[in-house]
């Protein structure tokens, strides 16, 4: 699907400027959807066409932190003790 919408022209170059803004309006977008349920996270990585490591760095940079309980932590130290060999 393609979305298109109009800027005023006397805000064009002042939105340009501070990157690409069809790329910006993509990714509000897609949290937007994300944050409301709409999507999934491996959508949401779809839609925006990264990677699966990337994912994490994009939602906290947007402020977006995945809820982490005390089982996974422990989980997570039992499994690098066994990589370790420990």
């Amino acid at each position: 699907m393609e979305v298109t919408f109009q800027i005023p022209d006397d805000l064009a170059s002042r939105v340009a400027a501070t990157g690409d803004p069809s790329r910006r309006a993509l990714e509000a977008f897609a949290l937007e959807e994300f944050k409301g349920g709409h999507i999934t996270q491996p959508e949401l990585r779809r839609m925006l066409g990264l990677a699966r490591i990337q994912m994490d760095g994009f939602l906290k940079s947007h402020g977006i932190y995945e809820d982490v309980t005390l089982e996974d932590v422990e989980r997570d130290i039992a499994d690098l003790k066994a990589c370790l060999g420990s």
